[in-house]
């Protein structure tokens, strides 16, 4: 299940090449901003719905000056998570004649790093996640002060705007773990555990908080290290021999749910599992009862919002959001309505 995501240091930041321009999927899709986003995008590249394929992007990209964008983000490897939202990054990217470029690091002083690489190679733009604000507050300043804009996804929508970046796509993680609450007493849980894969990650604990509020049971959180399967696996069927009372898992990424899965089955537990985030396997999985549930803050359209903001900045002056978060979730996803996205999911966009 676990397909490993590019983790790149300073010195050997590369460009990715663009694959062709694929669709941002819909489907319960919360950020009500994304549409005129999209709408402004498509008008101002001169886009032409007749069109399609390598045509399209150059028709899109013509007459655009070349710029340079890069994401930076705090993504482990084996993250499926993190190949959908650059996916959705190279989509915009390729028919916006951008090159885009790729680094990673959950340490947060050397995902600090990776951005001064960028700022040191006049990048026109910079796409940053703030799981550990702290870590990164001085390095966005020091983009800011050298007029490259920057554009946050995914994690520290609260912190986004303070610290200079012109806009925010993702989901607001208490509200969502207030969404997978809900989702926990649904399916009928009365003790469960929350499962933090990093520690020191302020989204992720958002997301327990949230899913505390709202839960009937008690809820617990259990830390593991999201980086080493494992040991998440080794961790959670541990917990579940020692604590015969659990009865439901809320895992935070797609790859940690199956693994909960099969601690639960070594366990000789019955405790049912939801998860935050979507990949192809989870849909399966999803179909056949054996998860309960998925938190979707479609990350395709992260990583598109966030390249298409950068790129209207540039070339139109335009911004998006108000100052305000551009919300691309929560969208519940259950057995019922995993088919509806299953196409989408197999070809790696949701």
């Amino acid at each position: 299940m676990r397909r490993r995501t590019s983790k790149r240091t300073a010195e050997d930041m590369t460009s990715t090449a663009p694959p062709a321009a694929a669709r941002p999927s819909g489907g319960g899709i919360r950020a009500r901003g994304m549409l005129a986003l999209a709408a402004a995008g498509a008008l101002a590249l001169g886009a032409c719905s007749g069109s399609g394929g390598k045509k399209a992007e150059e028709s899109a990209g013509a007459g655009s000056e070349r710029m340079t964008v890069a994401m930076i983000t705090h993504s482990g490897p084996g993250d499926t998570f993190w190949d959908i939202v650059q996916k959705g990054a190279q989509a915009a990217a390729g028919k916006g004649n951008v090159e885009f470029l790729y680094s990673a690091d959950p340490d947060g002083g050397k995902q600090a790093q990776l951005v001064q690489a960028a700022i040191d190679k006049k990048v026109d733009g910079i796409i940053v996640t703030f799981a550990k604000p702290d870590a990164l507050k001085d390095v966005v300043a020091r983009a800011t002060a050298a007029k490259i804009p920057v554009v946050s996804i995914n994690s520290g929508a609260d912190v986004s705007a303070g610290f200079g970046a012109i806009a925010h796509f993702g989901q607001d993680e208490t509200i969502a773990g207030e969404a997978a609450g809900r989702e926990l007493s649904r399916i009928g849980a009365r003790r469960a555990l929350c499962v933090i894969h990093e520690q020191g990650n302020v989204g992720l604990e958002d997301r327990c908080a949230g899913a505390k509020k709202t839960f009937g049971g008690r809820l617990e959180n259990l830390f593991v290290q999201g980086t080493n399967m494992p040991q998440v696996k080794s961790s959670i069927t541990a917990k579940l021999q020692a604590d015969k009372d659990v009865d439901g898992i809320l895992t935070l990424g797609a790859p940690f749910a199956s693994t909960a899965v099969d601690s639960v089955k070594e366990a000789g537990g019955k405790a049912k599992v939801g998860t935050f985030d979507m990949n192809k396997d989870l849909v399966a999985s999803l179909k056949a009862g054996t998860i309960e549930f998925a938190v979707d803050q479609q990350p395709y359209l992260q990583g598109y919002g966030a390249v298409d903001a950068l790129w209207l900045m540039r070339h139109n002056g335009n911004t998006v959001g108000g100052g305000r978060p551009v919300l691309t979730g929560p969208a519940i996803v259950t057995r019922d309505t995993a088919g509806a996205i299953e196409k989408f999911a197999a070809q790696g966009t949701r």
